[in-house]
């Protein structure tokens, strides 16, 4: 097996700011598994949340050495081995079992979906995200979101009523609030949401600190909405002792390691009774139709990150008024549009 990366800036269409950041240009890894004839392609997204940079992925990306296996269908021995590198880097780990599993479906001439048995049908809708900005430019983004039936909306600053309020008056379509960490105490968590569920919330996102979680315990008994843990649940094993204070997770490739940990999570969120969306980070095509595989799986999508840019360089999933299409093509279904990448 062949491993190659390259990097790539993906432009935003609007400055991208939540409570904790704000960004013009995203970057990414794009990574290709070559074995046998056939590429594999795979990404890391990463982000400063969780203590990845590009420089850090190329790094990580450097000390894996594939040429040790024989075989792409390893998948269980080389990323244990891929983990074992070195703690945390998930989205470089992500990127290294994302490929492999696009080159395994090429293989076997089968998309990613229907190898895992799911109905391409029931991928849910997706919503689209409304990131902080000024109340014209939100007004500007709620009509360039027309097409999309669900309204993600970026709060935790101090004018979050004054941005909702902007959105709602202009359409009574279903939103959700993500306040990323925002709210620095459960009473003022506890009195913003409450105002909130009388502007038709179907759900709340990590509305304290992850640092926070007996305090987003407290503030679950004293709301009648659902709240998902983001940035408190990165892989499986968060999942239990988040259980209690979180009425479902938030699972992105990027924070888990890739699908096979995803799909892991999937199941004992289940048996855990909690709710679960996909999410995902700016990214390309790539990575987003990759967890756009397991959407069949899950109650809600949060998989617009590629929708959010102006030069994705893959096509893959599509969205048709906020549905996620799945297609026919094997392994993740994307190809290249846009050549010339610097290996």
């Amino acid at each position: 097996m062949r491993l190659t990366y390259r990097c790539f800036d993906l432009q935003l269409t609007h400055t991208f700011t939540i409570a904790r950041s704000s960004k013009d240009v995203e970057p990414c890894v794009i990574v290709e598994i070559q074995h046998d004839g056939i590429v594999g392609y795979g990404e890391a997204a990463p982000s400063e949340r969780y203590g990845e940079t590009p420089q850090t992925v190329v790094s990580f990306l450097r000390n894996v050495k594939l040429d040790r296996f024989s075989d792409p269908f390893q998948v269980e021995e080389i990323l244990s081995y891929i983990d074992s590198i070195a703690p945390e880097n998930t989205s470089a780990k992500a990127s290294i079992d994302i490929a492999l599993h696009d080159w395994i479906g090429k293989k076997l001439g089968v998309p990613l979906w229907k190898l895992w048995g799911l109905d391409k049908d029931k991928a849910p809708l997706t919503s689209f995200t409304i990131g902080i900005d000024t109340l014209q430019v939100i007004e500007q983004k709620v009509r360039e979101a027309a097409p999309y039936p669900i309204l993600k909306i970026k709060v935790g600053v101090p004018n979050d009523e004054q941005i909702v309020t902007t959105i709602r008056n202009l359409t009574d379509k279903v939103l959700r609030v993500d306040a990323n960490e925002g709210w620095k105490s459960k009473e003022q968590a506890r009195d913003k949401i409450l105002w909130l569920e009388e502007r038709g919330v179907e759900f709340v996102e990590q509305p304290l600190p992850a640092s926070d979680l007996e305090g987003t315990a407290w503030l679950r008994k004293h709301i009648h909405i659902p709240i998902m843990a983001d940035e408190n649940v990165t892989r499986l094993s968060d999942l239990q002792r988040l259980h209690g204070a979180y009425d479902g997770i938030n699972i992105k490739l990027m924070k888990c390691t890739g699908l096979r940990e995803a799909i892991k999570m999937i199941h004992t969120a289940r048996a855990l009774n909690m709710k679960i969306m996909l999410g995902c980070m700016i990214e390309s095509s790539v990575a987003i139709s990759a967890a756009a595989q397991l959407s069949p799986l899950v109650d809600y999508a949060d998989l617009d990150g590629n929708i959010l840019t102006t030069n994705d360089p893959f096509s893959g999933v599509e969205v048709v008024e906020g549905k996620l299409i799945l297609n026919d093509y094997p392994g993740l279904g994307v190809s290249e549009r846009m050549l010339g990448f610097q290996h």
